[in-house]
Parts: C-alpha cells; sequence; structure tokens
C-alpha cells in the first residue's frame, strides 16, 4: 500500500466554520465518494451535520451539502447504479439525495423518512436482483462470458413484470425495522415493524440479502457477552400496503467471552459486518476494550443433526435431518484498537477450486494472497492500516501514516503514553469497487486516497501485472463500474501493452457482445493513453473515435425508409453494405446506387446539424492533410490510417452530406478553398476512398501509395487545412500520479492541483487566449464564454449547460449526453473561468 494523494481542508480563523471529526465515508461504483463532517459556526452551540461528495479524479471539487439532518449523521448509502445517496442520523430521519440536472457536483433532496427520536443503526438500499460473479480460474479463457457471469439472483421486491421495486431498509436503536418503497409514481410508501417480540436495544447492525429475495440482520446490543442475532426480513405488497416479516436465525457468542483469559478484556463489540452484501453467512465481529481490539470471522453452516439411537435406522431414501449453526473460521490475536473497517466489493467466488486457482496465479485483487480469497482492511487509533486475509485473517500489508510507524515490543506503549493529545486515525474507511484503492477520512477531516497493489507486495512479473490489470479492465467494461482505480496501478511503460492485449480479447467476442462495448472499450483505451506521452496522440484519436461513432449513428437515426412496410434492412444498414461493395472514387456514382427518397429531411433538422456535419468535413481534410506527415513519430490522426471501419463511416457520412445538400445547401460544410470551381466534397471523397481501400478489412493492409500521397501533399495548397481542437483538457490528478510522491491538495482549490509534474499531455495544452470550444456541439464558445458549462469528470469533455438549440434534430442529439459523457463519465458543473 502507497498513498496516491491527501487533500486537506484550508486552515481557517478560529471563530469561522472548520470541519470537525467525520463519522461516516461510502464509495459508489461511478468513483463518487461522499463522507460526512459536522462543522461549526461562529455561534460554537450551533452544528452543522454536512454531507460532502466529491468524483476521485478531481476531489478539491467538493459538494458539500448542509444535510439538514438534527443530530450526528449515522450512516451513507450509495445505490447500485451510482447515482443515489441516502443518509441518516441519530434522530431517525433518513432522506434520499439525487443529482441535480445530472451533476456530480449539484445535489437535491428527493424524498424523506422519519422515524422520530429513534436513531440509525443501519441502512441499505433493496437488492435489484442483479448479481456478476468474478471467476479467477477462468481468467485465461478468451470469452467474457466464462470469465463474468450473471448469478441467479431474485431482487428483494418486484414490480408487476418481475421489475425491481426501489426503496431502502433501516434498522433502529430500539430493534425497529423500517421499510421505504418508491413507487412508481413518486409516492414513498413506508413500513416499520419490530425486528421480534421482545424488542431490545440494538447498538450495531448491518444488512445482507439472500439469492431468493431475502433479507437478513444482524444486530448486538454492544456488550460482548450478549448473542449476536439474525433475523430473516421479507417485504412484500399487499392492497397497496407495505408488509413486513420476521423470522429469528440461528445466534452466536463471540469466542473470545468463552475464553478465560479474554472473557473480561474485551466488553464492547464496536464493529459488526457482513463479509458480502449477498452473503448472508459469512460476518466479521470486532470486540475492543480501551487499548485494544480482537476480530473474529464466522461462518454458518449446515450440520447433521445427532438422533436417539431409537432413531437412527432410517428407511431407504430418508435424509438425516440438519441444522445451522454458526462456526468460527478464525480469530485474531491482540490488536491495537480498531477505528474503522473497509471490506472488498470485488465479488470473486470463494469456492475451494477458486481458492486454488487463485492462489496459484497469485491474483490478490481486494488485499488477496495465497490462498487468493477477498481480504478486508483495519485500520487503527495509533494511524496505521492493515491489510488481513479474509478467512485466515492474517496480517499480509501495513501502511503507516504520519502519527504511526513500526514499533517492537512495550516500546509501541511507552511511546503512546509519551504522546500528547490525540493521534491522527483513520475514523471511515472505504474500498473501491476493484479493490485497487482505499479511500481513507481521518480524524482532523483530510482524505487520504491509498493504492493497493493487486498482488499484495509480492514481486511478479511484468506479464502476470499486466494480465492482473486487464482481468480488472474487462470486468469494468462489461460492469458499467468506473475503472478510475485500475488506472492508479498503470505505469507509463505498461500503456501500450495493456491496449494492444485489451483489443485481442475484445475481437474475441462474439459481434453482439462487441457492438455492446464499442464505444466503452474505445473509452477505456483513451483513458489508459493519457498516462504515457508516447501514447498521447492515440488518446486523440480515440476521443475523435468516440465524436464519430456518435455523430453516425445519429446521422443514420434520422433516415426513415420510403415505403411504410418495414424493411428488411434500415436505410442505414442498407447505406452501409452499398458504400462497402462500391469502391467507386466518384461520390456522384456511389449516389446512383441509393434511394434518395429515404435521406428526404425538412429544412430546419438538416441545417441545426450544420455544426456536426462541419466537423466530419473538417475531421476528413485534417486527417488526409497529415497523411504525408505520418511517420516515425506519432501524431494525433495516426490511429485513422489503418482503421477501415472508422474509414467506412467517414466515407458513408460524406454521402449522407452530399444527398443532403442537394436538399439544403446550406447544410454543406464550408470550406476555404483557392479555387472557385473546386468540388471540394468530390475531392475529399476520391482521396478518402482511397485510403479507405488501403485498409480494407476483407484484405490486406497496404501502405498508401506514391500517388496518393503526393494529392494528399497538394491539400493544403487547395483547401485550407482547419486546426482541429483533438482533446479536452485534461485536468484532473490521474496524469500527476506518475511518481511515487503523493499529491498533497486543499479542498476548494484547484490550483493546488498543479502542484505535481506536468503530465504527458502538455503538447495538447491551450494558451490563454485560444478560442474554447464546445466539444459536444462542435461550436466555438469564444476566448472567455460566459455561459455556464459542464465537463466531463474522466475525459474532460466540455459542452455548454443550457441548450441554445430549439431544433428537434439538435435536441436529439443533446438528449443522447445528458447523464453522460461521450466516454460514459459523469458531468461537473464549471465556471466560466474554467472552460
Amino acid at each position: 500500500m502507497e498513498l496516491a494523494y491527501v487533500c486537506d481542508w484550508e486552515k481557517r480563523p478560529q471563530n469561522s466554520h472548520c470541519p470537525s471529526i467525520p463519522l461516516v465515508c461510502s464509495w459508489s461504483c461511478r468513483n463518487l465518494l461522499a463522507f460526512s463532517t459536522d462543522m461549526k459556526g461562529e455561534d460554537e452551540d450551533k452544528v452543522s451535520h454536512m454531507i460532502h461528495i466529491i468524483d476521485t479524479e478531481h476531489p478539491w471539487d467538493v459538494y458539500s451539502i448542509n444535510s439538514g439532518h438534527t443530530e450526528v449523521i449515522s450512516c451513507l448509502e450509495w445505490d447500485q447504479s451510482g447515482s443515489k445517496l441516502l443518509s441518516a442520523d441519530g434522530d431517525g430521519q433518513i432522506k434520499c439525495w439525487a443529482m441535480s440536472d445530472h451533476l456530480v457536483n449539484s445535489w437535491e433532496c428527493l424524498h424523506c423518512s422519519s422515524l422520530d427520536g429513534d436513531p440509525i443503526v443501519a441502512l441499505s438500499w433493496l437488492h435489484n436482483g442483479v448479481k456478476l460473479a468474478l471467476h479467477v480460474e477462468m481468467s485465461g479463457s478468451t470469452n467474457f462470458g466464462e470469465k463474468f457471469s450473471r448469478v441467479k439472483f431474485s431482487p428483494s421486491l418486484t414490480l408487476f413484470g418481475g421489475k425491481p421495486m426501489e426503496g431502502w431498509l433501516a434498522v433502529t436503536v430500539s430493534g425497529l425495522v423500517s421499510v421505504s418503497l418508491l413507487k412508481p409514481g413518486g409516492a414513498l410508501l413506508t413500513a416499520s415493524e419490530s425486528l421480534c417480540r421482545l424488542r431490545g436495544r440494538v447498538a450495531l447492525a448491518d444488512i445482507a440479502f439472500t439469492g431468493g429475495g431475502n433479507i437478513v440482520v444482524a444486530a448486538t446490543d454492544g456488550s460482548s457477552s450478549s448473542p449476536v442475532q439474525f433475523y430473516k426480513v421479507v417485504v412484500s405488497v399487499v392492497s397497496e400496503k407495505c408488509r413486513i416479516d420476521t423470522e429469528l436465525l440461528p445466534s452466536l457468542f463471540l469466542r473470545c467471552t468463552t475464553d478465560p483469559l479474554r472473557r473480561e478484556k474485551y466488553p464492547t463489540v464496536t464493529h459488526l459486518k457482513f463479509l458480502t452484501r449477498e452473503n448472508s453467512e459469512q460476518v466479521l465481529l470486532c470486540a475492543s476494550h480501551q487499548s485494544g481490539s480482537i476480530v473474529e470471522c464466522w461462518s454458518l453452516r449446515k450440520e447433521g443433526l445427532p438422533v436417539n439411537n431409537i432413531f437412527q435406522h432410517r428407511s431407504p431414501g430418508e435424509k438425516q435431518p440438519t441444522i445451522l449453526k454458526w462456526r468460527i473460521l478464525t480469530t485474531t490475536s491482540d490488536l491495537e484498537r480498531v477505528s474503522s473497517i473497509a471490506l472488498p466489493k470485488l465479488p470473486i467466488s470463494i469456492s475451494n477450486t477458486d481458492l486454488k486457482v487463485a492462489s496459484d496465479t497469485k491474483f490478490c485483487p481486494g488485499s488477496r494472497v495465497s490462498p487468493c480469497v477477498p481480504g478486508l482492511a483495519l485500520a487503527f487509533h495509533d494511524g496505521s492500516i492493515q491489510i488481513l486475509h479474509r478467512l485466515s485473517l492474517h496480517t499480509m500489508g501495513v501502511f503507516y501514516g504520519s502519527s504511526s510507524g513500526p514499533r517492537t515490543g512495550d516500546e509501541s506503549a511507552i511511546k503512546r503514553q509519551r504522546t500528547g493529545g490525540p493521534s491522527i486515525h483513520f475514523k471511515a474507511l472505504q474500498f473501491s469497487w476493484t479493490s485497487l484503492a482505499l479511500a481513507g477520512v481521518d480524524n482532523h477531516g483530510k482524505l487520504h486516497m491509498l493504492r493497493v497493489s493487486p498482488s499484495m507486495g509480492q514481486v511478479l512479473e511484468m506479464n502476470t501485472t499486466l494480465r492482473h490489470l486487464l482481468f480488472l479492465l474487462e470486468y469494468c467494461m462489461v460492469t458499467g463500474y468506473d475503472w478510475w482505480d485500475v488506472l492508479l496501478h498503470v505505469q507509463p511503460g505498461m500503456v501500450h501493452n495493456l491496449v494492444e492485449k485489451l483489443h485481442e480479447e475484445y475481437m474475441r467476442q462474439n459481434q453482439a457482445l462487441q457492438q455492446v462495448l464499442a464505444t466503452r472499450i474505445v473509452a477505456v483505451k483513451a483513458s489508459l493513453c493519457k498516462l504515457s506521452a508516447a501514447t498521447a496522440a492515440r488518446a486523440c484519436d480515440f476521443h475523435a473515435k468516440l465524436l464519430l461513432i456518435a455523430i453516425s449513428s445519429t446521422f443514420k437515426s434520422l433516415l426513415r425508409p420510403h415505403v411504410l412496410n418495414t424493411p428488411d434492412k434500415s436505410p442505414g444498414d442498407r447505406l452501409t453494405e452499398i458504400c462497402a461493395k462500391n469502391i467507386d472514387t466518384d461520390i456522384d456514382k456511389v449516389m446512383i446506387n441509393l434511394k434518395t427518397e429515404e435521406f428526404v429531411l425538412d429544412g430546419p433538422p438538416l441545417q441545426s446539424l450544420q455544426q456536426l456535419i462541419q466537423w466530419v468535413g473538417d475531421f476528413v481534410l485534417y486527417l488526409l492533410a497529415n497523411l504525408p506527415n505520418q511517420g516515425s513519430l506519432v501524431r494525433p490522426g495516426f490511429g485513422f490510417m489503418r482503421d477501415g471501419a472508422s474509414l467506412a463511416m467517414l466515407r458513408e457520412m460524406l454521402v449522407m452530406i452530399r444527398i443532403w445538400g442537394l436538399l439544403k445547401p446550406g447544410c454543406l460544410p464550408t470550406f476555404t478553398a483557392t479555387s472557385d470551381n473546386q468540388d471540394s466534397m468530390q475531392l475529399l471523397f476520391r482521396l478518402l476512398t482511397r485510403l479507405w481501400l488501403c485498409s480494407r478489412e476483407d484484405g490486406p493492409p497496404q501502405d498508401p501509395d506514391e500517388s496518393l500521397i503526393d494529392e494528399c501533399c497538394l491539400l493544403p495548397s487547395q483547401l485550407l487545412v482547419p486546426g482541429m481542437d483533438w482533446l479536452p483538457l485534461n485536468d484532473g490528478v490521474m496524469v500527476k500520479l506518475q511518481g511515487k510522491t503523493p499529491l498533497r491538495l486543499q479542498f476548494g482549490k484547484p490550483s493546488s492541483a498543479g502542484g505535481g509534474s506536468n503530465g504527458p499531455l502538455e503538447i495538447f495544452t491551450r494558451s490563454p487566449s485560444s478560442q474554447k470550444m464546445d466539444h459536444l456541439r462542435c461550436v466555438h464558445m469564444g476566448v472567455c464564454p460566459t455561459e455556464e458549462s459542464k465537463a466531463c469528470t474522466r475525459c474532460g469533455c466540455v459542452t455548454m449547460l443550457r441548450s441554445p438549440n430549439k431544433t428537434s434534430a439538435m435536441k436529439q442529439w443533446e438528449q443522447r449526453w445528458i447523464k453522460n459523457c461521450l466516454c460514459g463519465g459523469l458531468w461537473r458543473r464549471i465556471p466560466p473561468m474554467l472552460t
């Protein structure tokens, strides 16, 4: 483990707002991190309970919500999509937050429910029935379906037709379980029920789900001498009312309470967690005293029930009766006092076969060693963090904070006594969704981001490391989870091999899966190529390809068949087929074979698309004009020279634009030519077709002939070649994390991110006087834009927040990107000066 960056609060006068002790933290699958603090105002008696939300690529851009909670926030929980957040407090209030205008730094409260005066101790969204298993033993397979499989898992509650119903479940300190359901119309349906007939105090609780759609709640009153109780909860809707049924399950007593030497040593249970959200049969317990803790891992097993000899003789086929019993798997020795626990979210199965193969492959994501099973992280009051094996609880890795260090013997106790004031330690700890990063918030409000090596410190060959990272990148592609934490471990020398191997694995998938992942793999490649100066130009190509794919699909979606009956192929498919077969370099001869009536559109939609049409024309001109310059030094556009599919796509769009130009000449791209009778579209199509013929997928690749290169050399003397704004400005932390020195950042100060070394894309940075670009609408916004804008958290793509267009065709284009960027990243609002 090593520190990647630290983000601190700005130092302020004593009488102004300052963050106090953080309480809880939660990390979403979209790389959004939420944590809570208490903030005191000028009136020392008044405390605001704040929720802070950041995306990990721009940690300084914190969005702080004055939550309106009247007591300390006790729970934060993201939903499965990472777009909604639940918060609960010590007064029984639960609030559901969602993005306003789909911006990660703008949130609003959608729903509230309350259990007046009854503090919430556990909170969870109902399960939506989606569970994907990751099979380590199939990591060498070429089929994604064998590496990652959908597990049969029932939702907690379903609507008509089997659609999962949204809602959440909470457990209170008085032993009450409360369920709130979000009805399709937006109304909230709430019900409460006691966990058991005799309600008792619940100091700690956790929630897990079973494959059959049931919910399991673990609860304890906080005393290590009391049993840890387990309850089955079944939620249903009867006559438009929510119904909750509970059932008592087998309970357990901590092992330390049965040990005569430890019976009185650990009086309090401080942590109670199921090892995974979808596994209610394994639980982790931590008991503590003032200066130490002990951790126990338990498993629920089915065992044969012993019967009296009289009943030993059973009829043939009759099975022995069984009973469910909790059995302890392992326990730790005496530890420093535990302040927080984090469990990995990576859904790796732990069957005997998986353990053996994972041990052989040394694959250890989520703090894993041999035997290779998901691990866990413990934060201690001395400021250190330990990674423990999930089942054996052996220590595999240690991180020492600024106030801690390796100590031996009684020296640690002596130093603790001499230390004045409270030490810095982590109050909240969370693993990322691939378990390759660990976020911690200390008791001074600082956010710490740590890399967690997939090999847990083992020295591995480069090919093994690449295979591990490739496996997790494929997992992110299939699930749609953000891959930011995987990039933390990619060194510049790995980028080229990772991109090539990822492409090889993608090409081995069936055609249907390739179509599903077509844009996602391009976005992954773009993120990888940004990490190395040698591949920076390829990152430009991949971003351009994302825009090219989007424009092509939009143009084809506007085409309509001439006759009402549904044809065998859509007009777009027929266009692709005809352009692939017709290798003529004359654009007008290619048009003859098309049913031009399918391309007829009204004037206003065509005119509103002119800015996208202009980008296509400029892009083709730039590619062809720079063909002679593509040598040993890779420049932007190089990736398209042998990309037959992308060149064919450009060729098809030129044909569509040519036809539309006959209907509405104003929609045609504008070129500055040296000759008045120059047919620019005809010239570009002819050269593009010749380049496409050299890289067709159905033939061997060929180098462009000398005559083509000579003609391309003459292009700048015939047409004015535009400058292309290839890549959005990258202002995130990832390109600055290539060194081993951790970054020191500050909340609210983006300039502090520039303290690191210059990123590999320095050659593509813009001067302050350059025109700012709207990368989605392909229009210039001026040198100093006044319009509010939003930027992608992943690639930095910038676009205006409010649409200036009123035509349906352009609104259709803009609606495609209302929630996500071209690369799939989320949007964040940026002030005009940063565009």
